[in-house]
């Protein structure tokens, strides 16, 4: 795996070079790619220099050693800061994902619970939004369909990253979001007190950085207006402002009417749409991929139970990485990091462990 560090260095300070030329920076999608590249490139060169000092150091100690004993009791310290200096750039070296430094737009969803399955979509959005707050992230709500008790029957949001660093990528710590939530509770309208399960959907979906990124055939799109309606069937407005994309060749559907204004609704029906196309056709990538290249964490079907969060135990359990806490009045509040590690951690081991075979 080591004998590519040196074809990445080279890289990095060719992409360093292209950094100072005044034509990237003219060409803002181009200059996003750059910087993404050379901030990923750049954590690779920094953690072997790591290990190429730590190797240096502990060739050194050994060698004094042999004259003085006194530094032969460094050695077991600078061997093991050897070994977490070259874990780390084994585990930097991995094939990253393409679309961890994306944005992403996420989709939540009642199911199964009824009304129970509305609200606990709303504590869902709720909790991943102040998740987005601790990380320094915007949020912006697409589309809402509310439930008569203020839950959500569906709602979809855009949560938007400001690093140019893959790792600190919006994608790719919310990409394992994406699965079936389950709660255990006693519901608002239970009067006897009896804990309900009930489960919430969620799909997360990586954000296409420029329109024409993914291209769309305007003969492929059939396009209805209609009336904005809101929980019971009020009415909002009685212009026709809402808008139902229908994309022809995959038969996905995007409905938007949030907005007043068509013209809004249209252009955020056009962003989940291009999100939704660019999820086909990685889906269909690592369908045709090896094994080494699949995410072994976030590769199930998506009505496949992800976690389980029971209220009167405030126990939050992971069910694909084991990980289990009882601080579930923090996770809902946006503490959410512990569990999203594990499963980058999951994630990470399974992809090592698929290389090593490989190889």
């Amino acid at each position: 795996m080591f004998e590519s560090v040196q074809t990445l260095i080279d890289e990095h300070r060719r992409v360093q070079e292209e950094l100072s030329d005044p034509a990237v920076h003219a060409d803002a999608a181009r200059a996003k790619r750059v910087n993404r590249r050379y901030a990923e490139l750049s954590r690779i060169v920094a953690a072997y220099e790591a290990w190429v000092a730590a190797s240096e150091d502990l060739d050194a100690a050994r060698e004094l050693a042999r004259d003085d004993e006194a530094f032969a009791a460094e050695v077991p310290s600078l061997e093991e800061g050897l070994q977490t200096a070259q874990e780390k750039l084994r585990r930097l070296l991995i094939p990253r994902d393409p679309d961890d430094a994306r944005d992403v737009i996420m989709e939540i969803k009642a199911g199964e619970g009824g009304a129970e399955s509305a609200l606990f979509a709303a504590d869902l959005l709720r909790m991943y939004i102040q998740y987005a707050a601790s990380k320094g992230w915007k949020t912006e709500l697409l589309e809402r369909n509310e439930s008569d008790l203020g839950g959500y029957k569906d709602v979809q949001v855009a949560i938007k990253g400001s690093s140019t660093d893959p790792a600190q990528g919006v994608w790719a710590h919310l990409k394992y979001e994406g699965g079936v939530h389950r709660v255990q509770r006693v519901p608002a309208t239970e009067s006897q007190g009896r804990i309900h399960t009930s489960t919430t959907g969620v799909l997360v979906f990586p954000e296409v950085d420029e329109p024409d990124e993914i291209a769309i055939n305007q003969n492929d799109l059939k396009i209805d207006v209609f009336r904005s309606s809101g929980p019971g069937g009020q009415s909002v407005n009685t212009t026709d402002s809402a808008v139902r994309i229908t994309h022809l060749p995959s038969g996905i559907v995007v409905s938007m009417q949030n907005e007043k204004s068509q013209l809004q609704n249209r252009e955020a029906a056009m962003r989940v749409l291009r999100a939704r196309l660019l999820a086909k056709q990685q889906e269909e990538l690592d369908a045709a991929a090896s094994d080494a290249r699949k995410s072994q964490i976030r590769g199930m079907d998506r009505s496949e139970r992800i976690r389980t969060y029971n209220f009167p135990e405030n126990r939050i359990a992971d069910h694909r990485t084991g990980f289990k806490a009882y601080n579930l009045d923090q996770v809902m509040d946006g503490a959410l990091e512990p569990i999203i590690v594990s499963a980058i951690q999951a994630d990470e081991e399974a992809r090592l462990a698929a290389v090593g075979s490989d190889s």
